[in-house]
Formats: C-alpha cells, structure tokens, sequence
C-alpha cells in the first residue's frame, strides 16, 4: 500500500480538525467552565456568611433585647434624687444596728455621669470590726446601687470624742467614700 500526496493531505486535515477543535473550541469552553466554577464556589461562601450573619442578627436582636431589660432593673434601682435621704436613712440604721458610730459625715458635690448622678459621702465610723463587716454585707443587700471605694481601716486605740477611753482588741475606725447613685 503506497501513501500518496493526497492521503498524506487528507491524514493531516483529519489530525489538525480534533487539534483545531481542541485549541479554539474545547479549551476555551474548559477555561470559561472552571471560571464559572469558581466564581460558583465564591458566591457559594458569601451566601454561607450570609445565612451564618442572618441568625448572629436574631441572637442579636435577642441580646439586644436581654440588654434593655438589664438596663431597665438597673434603672429601677436608681432611685430619684429626693430619695436619696430615705437611702441615707437606711445606712445609717444599718450601722447603728451593727454597733458603728458615725463619727462624719461629708457630702461632696455630685458627680455627673450617663444617666444617673452619684453622690459621693465622705464617711469616718468606728466600731467593731465585726460589726463593720456585717454592715458591708448588709449594705450589699440593699435593692439600690451604692458603692465603697477609697477605704482606710486603722485599728483604733481610744475613741475620739470627749469620752475617750481605751477599747479591747477589734475595734477599727474606718474612712471611706460611699457613693449613692441616683436619677435627677
């Protein structure tokens, strides 16, 4: 069998037609498939975070709501500015009950803040140390904000005043500032 020119010709066109198809047919579409794919997967993702950031906005939205409801109750602890000798009351019972003497009592200017005031009392008591604990927990208990910053206890020797007299082991003096929050 003897190949000649026009065989040789028609085995070439016969080759180049699936090469030719190849390279301006099939690979383009490949390449423009892989980039769908792609861009597929990208979009795949962001819907992902979506559906992810969608249900963070209803525990959001539920925290959100926890929250206003904290600050409600915190708010209903505050009480108006008139009340705030009702609160002093209370204190002072407390200590008396718990055995503590009030020695001062130094009001401050009040302290603006976000929505509340707070009116800082500068305090010195002496007594029991036993007794000046269980005020502190007793003053923990109560419904409305106060808080105790800048305490300096001492043991005390003799009680300051006129009756000064010497005092058995236990006996402290304290100096601290009671902060009383209130709404104006």
């Amino acid at each position: 069998m003897r190949l000649g020119v026009r065989e040789v010709m028609f085995f070439i066109v016969l080759l180049a037609v699936p090469i030719a198809s190849f390279v301006y047919v099939f690979k383009p579409r490949n390449d423009d498939i892989s980039a769908a794919r792609s861009e597929i997967e990208i979009k795949q993702t962001k819907l992902e975070k979506l559906a992810t950031l969608t249900r963070q906005l209803e525990d959001i939205g539920y925290a959100i709501d926890k929250g206003r409801e904290s600050i409600e109750l915190i708010e209903a602890k505050l009480p108006s500015q008139r009340d705030v000798e009702g609160i002093l009351e209370k204190i002072w019972q407390i200590a008396s009950r718990n055995g503590l003497a009030q020695k001062s009592v130094k009001s401050e200017k009040p302290v603006p803040a976000a929505h509340y005031m707070e009116l800082p009392l500068k305090v010195l008591m002496e007594g029991e140390f036993t007794g000046f604990y269980q005020f502190l927990l007793e003053l923990e208990g109560l419904e409305r904000i106060t808080r105790i910053h800048k305490m300096n206890l001492k043991r005390a020797s003799e009680l300051s005043g006129r009756g000064r007299k010497e005092l058995p082991d236990g006996w402290i003096r304290a100096e601290f500032t009671l902060s009383i929050y209130f709404e104006p």
